[in-house]
């Protein structure tokens, strides 16, 4: 088993359904931005919809901006098919918006920490997975910040990575990877994500044709996300397969 891939695993979608958690604190940032939605909070119909649209977030703090938009009425189509037009309207000060996003976060965890952990299950079995991975190297790439990760594995007692890659680093993904192989250059670097266009990217990096990729069919993306990822040669696994694969002793 000398052979088993390191992991770069992503967070969000593949071991945290962080979804509702996400949606409540993209509501609670967008409370601080829009006076209008001073004192309100999602219903559980705003959640549902926000549910249809996290296969198009990419970073976190998107979420103010698409609870905004559920708040004033937006439908889930209309948003999706103009998402790169809202983003670009509404997300100008991106910095500000990731700074609120994480600080509305904190506050939540210091006033209700055991309430904001509930709101970031792991998928099932995900947990006994990583608990099994300890002493092994293996890693976090997501666009997450790394105090929240670290949290939420914390909680479910698992050891943290050798390193988590997180938001923090402003580092993309691809540079992570890169990084990565000049570390483990003997070794197979295997990521495994939710989000098609990740891989995609990936896939047109031939400096890291090395990475073997894997979209993950329980996480945040659709039934034609799957279809082009097999049409791109990128392996779907599903989460049995996932859980069985055994780590080198």
């Amino acid at each position: 088993m000398s052979n088993f891939p390191i992991y770069a695993l992503d967070f969000d979608g593949v071991i945290c359904d962080s979804a509702v958690e996400t949606a409540i604190t993209g509501w609670k940032s967008a409370t601080y931005v829009w006076p209008d939605m001073a004192n309100t909070v999602p219903e559980e119909k705003h959640i549902a919809q926000f549910r249809e649209l996290r296969p198009q977030l990419e970073t976190g703090y998107e979420a103010i901006i698409f609870m905004r938009l559920i708040q004033q009425g937006e439908s889930v189509t209309n948003i999706k098919a103009n998402i790169s037009k809202f983003l670009n309207e509404l997300g100008k000060d991106s910095s500000l918006l990731k700074q609120l996003f994480g600080q509305t976060r904190d506050q939540w965890i210091q006033h209700a920490r055991d309430e904001w952990i509930t709101m970031n299950p792991l998928f099932e079995g995900i947990g006994e997975k990583l608990q099994k991975l300890s002493g092994q190297t293996w890693y976090i790439v997501t666009t997450k910040q790394e105090r929240f990760v670290e949290q939420i594995l914390q909680a479910n007692q698992v050891d943290l990575p050798v390193d988590i890659y997180g938001l923090d680093r402003k580092m993309g993904k691809q540079a992570v990877l890169q990084e990565l192989l000049e570390l483990h250059g003997d070794k197979t670097i295997q990521l495994i994500e939710d989000r098609l266009p990740t891989l995609a990217g990936v896939l047109g990096n031939d400096r890291l044709n090395a990475v073997e990729l894997q979209l993950v069919d329980w996480g945040y993306n659709t039934e034609q996300d799957r279809t082009d990822a097999r049409t791109k040669g990128i392996k779907v696994i599903g989460l049995s397969e996932f859980l069985q694969a055994q780590p080198a002793s």
